[in-house]
């Protein structure tokens, strides 16, 4: 783990911002964080007889970024022709990778303490992760609403280990945002409403990924590449010059990821898709919302480039595209294709 840390249970002051969240509807069609309620603010009530949190935060840049990796992603997302996946996304599934980790912490702490009631989480429960890590002083919020260190910036996961031992918390630590607004400001649908209040609904990471349903037009041009996810708000932040690589080969570029154009992966039939996403995170939205994103970009790489062979390329792919028994796909792909008439808009 890049940095560990101790965190209590008592987060009964985190509950009326929780609470105030779902009723403004910015879940969006995540039902399961309306279901868990405010049980997210209650570790006690999550895992009976938790006692204490521990917090631990992974870096996950790739082993070798280079300097300047922030440029190179801004050219990734200048160029229509290319396909752009999240970072996190580009190496192993991170659910695997820290749950695992996580799990041997709690083995190593058995054998110095004897065994103790335990349960592993990584994003994989209702449980307050960005709250728990800064009550535990792995960094603060960031405006983004991400958690953030000064050595560390945001390029990292979080994960917590759920412990009915009674362990001194750590302390938190000052933030440092001020007056800065860099996240707020380049968020291409702005879904950052407020400091430290983003609207799901609007947020690129919830349409590529979470959100099972068609893309709203009005949105759709403003995903730009992005086919999995979205980092402008980290990669304009001041305090990810600090961001470190990881030391894992988990997180390793996998290939294509690492210079993907559009074309190629609409080319996948979906035996390729499950093939060439087997452990990684990448593979839980499905065939359906991957093609579904790749149509959405297609259609704003046509709108974006004047390119004639890259259009030409670009019509063909998508009139071939075999999507007449799914509603929703078809309906997408048409979208795309008109965008072919709505140069640079």
């Amino acid at each position: 783990m890049s940095q560990i840390g101790i965190a209590g249970i008592d987060l009964s002051q985190a509950e009326a911002g929780l609470r105030a969240w779902l009723e403004a509807g910015f879940h969006g069609s995540m039902a399961y964080m309306a279901r868990h309620g405010c049980k997210r603010a209650r570790p006690a009530e999550l895992v009976p007889g938790t006692a204490s949190v521990i917090c631990a935060r992974l870096d996950y840049l790739p082993r070798g970024t280079a300097d300047g990796w922030q440029a190179i992603e801004w050219r990734r997302l200048a160029d229509p022709a290319q396909a752009t996946v999240s970072i996190y996304a580009r190496g192993r599934d991170y659910h695997k990778v820290q749950r695992a980790r996580l799990q041997r912490l709690a083995d190593r702490l058995a054998a110095e303490v004897g065994p103790f009631g335990h349960r592993v989480f990584c994003d994989s429960a209702p449980v307050l992760e960005v709250e728990l890590a800064t009550r535990a002083g792995l960094g603060w919020r960031g405006k983004h609403t991400l958690a953030l260190a000064r050595e560390a910036g945001s390029m990292v996961f979080l994960g917590e280990i759920y412990v009915d031992l009674a362990l001194p918390a750590s302390e938190p630590v000052e933030a440092h945002c001020g007056r800065c607004r860099a996240c707020l400001d380049v968020c291409p649908t702005g879904a950052i409403v407020a400091p430290y209040r983003l609207d799901a609904r609007r947020c690129i990471s919830y349409l590529t990924i979470e959100h099972d349903g068609p893309i709203p037009p009005e949105l759709r041009p403003l995903l730009g590449n992005r086919i999995y996810g979205c980092d402008d708000c980290q990669l304009v932040c001041p305090w990810n010059k600090y961001a470190q690589a990881s030391t894992l080969p988990d997180f390793d570029v996998r290939a294509p990821f690492a210079d993907a154009t559009l074309l190629l992966l609409w080319a996948w039939d979906e035996a390729e898709f499950l093939r060439r996403t087997e452990g990684s995170a990448i593979r839980r939205i499905g065939w359906r919302r991957w093609r579904r994103n790749l149509a959405v970009a297609l259609g704003n790489a046509l709108r974006g480039t004047d390119d004639t062979r890259l259009r030409a390329a670009l019509l063909s792919a998508l009139q071939a595209a075999p999507h007449a028994d799914d509603a929703m796909l078809a309906e997408h792909v048409d979208w795309a294709l008109s965008q072919a008439g709505m140069r640079h808009a």
